[in-house]
């Protein structure tokens, strides 16, 4: 069974930073696509930020230069490094490894940016 350790969500101001960073285990990590998934309150799930196996990126339209992606195969880890938070960003953000169609989820962290 795919297990996902996430981190680094909570609370900040807006303008504000915050990395999120995902652990899976279970898969044979470099060859998946991983990345992270937002869904905020009333709305659907969209992309944030995903990282193929050969270290290429895609970002949601919304980043704008704004967020960094990066993987680490010997740890099994994504991240994503997150500045000029809006108080749009608020969300749950949910990791996801991908291969070929098959898909994982981690259960999802609470980011929420508000003064």
């Amino acid at each position: 069974q795919v297990q996902f350790v996430e981190s680094g969500g909570g609370v900040v101001r807006p303008g504000g930073s915050l990395t999120l960073s995902c652990t899976v285990s279970r898969i044979i990590f470099n060859i998946y696509t991983v990345g992270w998934y937002r869904q905020a309150p009333g709305k659907q799930r969209e992309l944030v930020g995903l990282i193929y196996s050969g270290s290429g990126t895609k970002y949601g339209e919304f980043v704008k230069g704004r967020f960094t992606i990066s993987r680490d195969n010997g740890k099994n880890t994504v991240a994503l490094q997150m500045n000029s938070l809006k108080p749009e960003d608020t969300a749950v953000y949910y990791c996801n490894a991908d291969y070929k169609g098959t898909a994982y989820w981690g259960k999802g962290i609470l980011v929420t940016v508000s003064s």
